[in-house]
């Protein structure tokens, strides 16, 4: 009897198992995936799953940081750890034989750490010399490694193939990563994480109510970062295309009175008839119609005919005067302002 127990019990703890393995493949495909995104099916899974772990954990803790910490505290913590990333930028920079923005990166690393009291401080940005963005990851692009599919990774967001390997190098090149003892370290790299969650706390809200869909979002937008940084900030989008435009209107003529001229469309096509005839065969060939169109035209633009009065106001007791002669009215439907 105890055999049979154990067995079922083991039979349903398998059962639930498939399960949830069921339940992770159905969440992981989708049934038309991006092009470029193979892997959207699995990416929009562990996006949920972060997005989730920082709905509840990581954004409660950021809120609770920026309210105990004041703020010139907070950007001496994000000057710090800017300071220190400039170790690994400067290393790319090289890498890439970028020589001056390394040179720069290298200067900035002295005088923040000399002149800053250890990075607390961002004098180099004072001293008007630059702040770059380069990693292990661009590195590797810039010699043409492929970016491979879209990526999101379990607790670090988005990335992509070539970034995620990258990652791993930009880990051994941080400084942090070589400080003793190791919970020291890890709570350094915890510091990082909360102060970089703070300040970017009003683009999260940003986020949360414009994105219709998040994941296409952030995906999107990381993409693009990684190919303009990629490009050296150089890259150019052309603008699209609507094809031909209609040409602008021209408005010489609006003080002639044309636009007011009750047969406007056919006197203009009359106008531009015997503008383009000559005048004497533009009297024999023009229909007594067409004739009267024409010689109505001129009367028109000139502004010398008779038009019918304007109605301002409305009602049975109304000023109604010319349209050639129009004037502001006495008064209107509108309510009256008294500043007192």
């Amino acid at each position: 009897m105890q055999t049979t127990r154990i067995s079922g019990a083991r039979a349903f703890q398998a059962g639930k198992l498939a399960v949830a393995a069921a339940l992770l493949a159905g969440c992981t495909t989708v049934q038309t995936p991006t092009p470029g995104d193979p892997l959207e099916g699995l990416n929009r899974t562990i996006f949920t799953v972060n997005d989730k772990l920082d709905q509840y954990a990581l954004k409660p803790v950021a809120k609770g940081y920026v309210f105990i910490t004041p703020q010139p505290v907070r950007d001496s913590v994000t000057n710090f750890f800017s300071n220190i990333g400039d170790v690994y930028i400067a290393a790319n920079n090289l890498l890439q034989l970028k020589i001056t923005d390394g040179v720069e990166d290298i200067m900035r690393i002295v005088i923040n750490t000399v002149f800053g009291v250890g990075g607390l401080f961002d004098v180099a940005t004072l001293a008007k010399l630059p702040k770059h963005d380069n990693d292990l990851g661009l590195t590797l692009g810039h010699y043409g490694v492929p970016a491979g599919p879209y990526l999101v990774l379990p607790l670090f967001g988005p990335s992509t193939v070539r970034d995620a390997v990258g990652s791993i190098g930009n880990y051994y090149v941080n400084p942090l990563s070589y400080i003793h003892p190791d919970g020291l370290s890890w709570a350094l790299y915890g510091l990082n994480i909360v102060n970089t969650r703070a300040n970017l706390l009003n683009a999260g809200d940003v986020l949360e109510g414009a994105a219709l869909d998040k994941y296409s979002f952030v995906r999107s937008a990381y993409l693009q970062r990684r190919q303009y940084l990629l490009s050296d900030g150089k890259q150019s989008q052309a603008l699209p295309n609507y094809g031909d435009e209609a040409p602008l209107p021209k408005y010489d003529d609006v003080d002639s009175g044309a636009a007011d001229a009750p047969a406007g469309a056919a006197g203009t096509q009359g106008a531009a008839a015997a503008k383009a005839a000559p005048a004497s065969d533009a009297t024999a060939a023009t229909p007594p119609q067409a004739a009267s169109g024409t010689a109505a035209a001129p009367e028109a633009a000139s502004g010398t005919a008779e038009s019918p009065p304007l109605d301002l106001n409305g009602g049975p007791e109304t000023t109604q005067i010319p349209a050639g002669q129009l004037v502001p009215p006495t008064r209107f439907n509108f309510p009256s302002f008294k500043l007192r």
